[in-house]
């Protein structure tokens, strides 16, 4: 299972702050639309993070079962 991790507005719209669903292998591609499908974030900007890294949203990236992956609300300096 891969393990999704959600912050800020990402978190509010999903109504959960993590999830874990169950492909052994899938594109970040075809995760991040399954869960615009689902829940409907293209309205939200967000950043992606893959085992702590920032990573596009359009990178040619298989995630694997041990995988984590973040949806990161927009950063404010302070």
């Amino acid at each position: 299972m891969i393990e999704i991790k959600y912050f800020g507005a990402v978190a509010e719209k999903t109504k959960c702050e993590f999830e874990k669903v169950p492909f052994s292998e899938v594109s970040l591609e075809d995760l991040l639309r399954d869960l615009d499908e689902k829940y409907q974030l293209n309205s939200l900007s967000f950043s992606v993070a893959v085992n702590q890294r920032i990573v596009s949203k359009t990178i040619d990236c298989t995630l694997q079962t041990s995988d984590i992956v973040a949806l990161l609300p927009p950063f404010a300096g302070g």
